[in-house]
């Protein structure tokens, strides 16, 4: 199999695989010395184009930034991968799913959605899937004995992209409300109250500061997502208004991708001169 590409989900959850032995492919061209890193640690095997990928492999996983997620497909049917099982494991809206269903016309497509984090010291992500029957035990199977929990939701293409979406509508959102509430009373010299009352309801993110600066980090990731849960939102005839918002928020951390940034420096790149 392969996988398409090894971010740092994507590399996780192909090195479950190749832990048990499955040979997961991957390819260079165009990736940079971070990926070829990410895919040596998870035990990939290199191929130096798509081309060879597509005939190599009979099950693509596609793990990318949901912006990419069609032009991925397009590109793996562009190089001759027709007959194979396509897994969709991106946060994209299931009209999108539809779309990569497509442009895979001999292919089998699966929807998934992968939440929680890399399965990495422990940690258990789960993976939802939807689709034809017979495809989804293949991908059940594969996913038998790692810490990768596969969720069969039903044969509905989108079901899993739109469980994907509903989760990430609040639980991104959620942090950076936490950030926001958490900059303004900082601002006003009461983020020390601001503490204390949320402790008075345990698991509020308020009280996670040490994430404020995390969110900062991932916020090109969880902007894009947070993009295709307000469509999902507007196309079911609901509000997208609020998440629109939140994208703007991560929109002012775009530069601090994958960096360590201070809890200081966070909150200040979140205000504009004034």
């Amino acid at each position: 199999m392969g996988v398409l590409h090894p971010g740092s989900m994507g590399a996780a959850v192909a090195g479950q695989l190749t832990r048990r032995g499955v040979s997961v492919l991957w390819c260079s061209a165009g990736r940079g010395a971070a990926t070829r890193a990410r895919a040596e640690q998870a035990g990939l095997v290199e191929v130096t184009s798509l081309g060879q990928l597509a005939e190599r492999c009979d099950v693509l996983l596609s793990v990318c930034p949901p912006a990419a997620a069609e032009t991925v497909a397009a590109e793996v049917a562009a190089h001759g991968f027709a007959s194979g099982l396509y897994v969709e494991a991106n946060a994209v809206t299931p009209a999108c799913v539809e779309r990569i269903a497509a442009a895979l016309p001999a292919a089998t497509v699966v929807d998934g959605s992968v939440i929680g984090s890399p399965p990495k010291g422990g940690k258990q992500p789960r993976l939802f899937l939807s689709g034809p029957s017979g495809a989804l035990e293949q991908v059940v199977a594969l996913f038998d004995g790692t810490d990768v929990r596969t969720r069969v939701l039903g044969a509905e293409l989108g079901q899993a992209s739109a469980l994907k979406l509903a989760y990430t509508s609040y639980q991104k959102a959620s942090r950076v409300l936490a950030a926001l509430s958490y900059a303004l009373a900082a601002d006003h010299g009461v983020e020390g109250e601001l503490l204390e009352v949320a402790a008075d309801r345990p698991g509020s993110y308020l009280l996670e500061t040490g994430y404020i600066a995390k969110t900062a980090a991932r916020a090109w990731r969880w902007a894009p997502e947070l993009v295709e849960a307000a469509d999902l939102l507007e196309e079911s005839g609901l509000p997208g208004g609020p998440l629109r918002g939140a994208v703007e928020v991560l929109d002012r951390w775009k530069g601090e991708r994958d960096v360590d940034v201070t809890l200081v420096e966070a909150l200040a790149r979140l205000h504009r001169p004034r």
